[in-house]
């Protein structure tokens, strides 16, 4: 047989080893020796250390190389620090402080409501039953203004109708009389002269007496109760509606003096209340100072009420029943890292963390402790230094790089 049908019936003799000249190799299984043949010399000339690869992917095993600063996007770089050139710095508004390490005062975070001055509100209610008439201003609605002493509603009273028609009879019997007594008093004074004067004296005594009971009984059967507002101040609530019918001490009308108000926080014993120097609370965006009143001598729901006030409409804006945190400051200090409240923003695992800037375009994210300082401040007690950058505004725009 020649060499090139040997060739495309298997191989040459002398191509494969130990062949006996009684059996001939596939074709496939030579094409397959042949693959393999040329990647492994393929292999031996790749450098050592190359990562692997494959046409349109690779595996991302090449270490990270840190951009040169002032070129590339954001980035988080393999040691969670960010990578944020300066354009996008000025883009997302950031600013930063250099941390001071100090004393300052000791504070904790209570709970509070707003709550009214005794003598800055006042309630409406109606002393009998009735039903309700607007008055000449019409009813007021929530919000309005009104002044102390100004007509909110009447309340017209029902009266049972055999108790109003015994009312109508007693008037009745009250005109008649009456018409009698000045008949008499008439009757009298035309004889003056021969009539002792005493008893016209009783006759004019008893015709006003009889004028008053009629203008007392006549002003039971039609009189209405005039609503008044107690305070002056804003209408808080209002349930009135013309033609309602209301029962006797039904709340109709709450009056707010909305430049009057105070804060209720609540503290865990009298020996918090004993340390108690002044508190703070945030009204938007900014601190207020409160002065302290005094704490409850009686416990309410297992805590102790801590009654604090501002100067002026400070609290304006808030609302009655409004829950807010009170940071107080006690007496004593600590010592520690002041910062803008500002700069505290939560990581991934609900950690509160700090953003420091280690380098011009390069920011580290710092897990801290913290402590209330005023309402606007806190004070890092652990996982931060005096001297470091921390960053105040657009910190948590920073974490949501990736």
């Amino acid at each position: 047989m020649s060499a090139p049908r040997r060739i495309a019936r298997g191989v040459a003799q002398e191509d494969v080893p130990g062949w006996s000249g009684r059996q001939a190799v596939p074709a496939d299984a030579v094409l397959h020796t042949l693959v393999v043949l040329v990647a492994a010399a393929g292999l031996a000339l790749v450098p050592a250390g190359a990562p692997e690869a494959h046409e349109g992917h690779d595996h991302g095993d090449a270490p990270a190389v840190a951009p040169a600063p002032g070129s590339g996007a954001p980035r988080r770089l393999p040691d969670g620090s960010l990578f944020l050139p300066k354009p996008s710095q000025r883009l997302v508004g950031v600013r930063t402080v250099v941390a001071t390490e100090g004393e300052q005062s000791r504070s904790v975070e209570l709970p509070g409501l707003v709550a009214i001055e005794p003598d800055a509100a006042g309630r409406v209610q109606s002393t009998v039953p009735g039903r309700i008439e607007p008055g000449p201003r019409g009813l007021p609605s929530v919000g309005q203004k009104v002044a102390r002493g100004q007509l909110l509603a009447i309340v017209r009273p029902s009266i049972d109708p055999v108790a109003r028609s015994n009312q109508a009879a007693t008037l009745a019997g009250l005109q008649a009389a009456r018409t009698l007594a000045a008949a008499r008093l008439e009757r009298l004074s035309g004889l003056a002269d021969t009539v002792p004067r005493k008893e016209i004296d009783a006759a004019a005594s008893e015709l006003a007496s009889l004028d008053g009971r009629i203008r007392a009984v006549s002003g039971g059967l039609g009189a209405a109760e005039p609503l008044l507002s107690p305070v002056a101040g804003v209408v808080a609530r209002a349930d009135a509606v013309a033609g309602q019918v209301v029962d006797a001490r039904e709340l109709l009308f709450e009056i707010v003096d909305p430049t009057r108000l105070r804060i209720e926080a609540t503290g865990s014993d009298m020996a918090l209340a004993a340390q108690v120097v002044d508190a703070s609370v945030a009204v938007g965006g900014r601190a207020v100072p409160l002065a302290f009143v005094g704490a409850g001598r009686m416990l309410r729901e297992q805590t102790v009420p801590l009654v604090f006030r501002a100067r002026g409409p400070a609290l304006a804006s808030l609302a009655v029943g409004q829950p807010v945190a009170v940071t107080v400051r006690l007496s004593g200090t600590a010592r520690g890292v002041a910062l803008p409240a500002s700069a505290l923003v939560r990581n991934a695992s609900n950690e509160q963390v700090v953003w420091v800037k280690t380098a011009p375009e390069r920011f580290e994210p710092r897990r801290v402790r913290v402590e209330p300082l005023d309402a606007s401040r806190v004070r890092v007690v652990d996982g931060l230094g005096g001297g470091e950058r921390v960053v105040t505004d657009g910190a948590p725009l920073l974490g949501q790089f990736r």
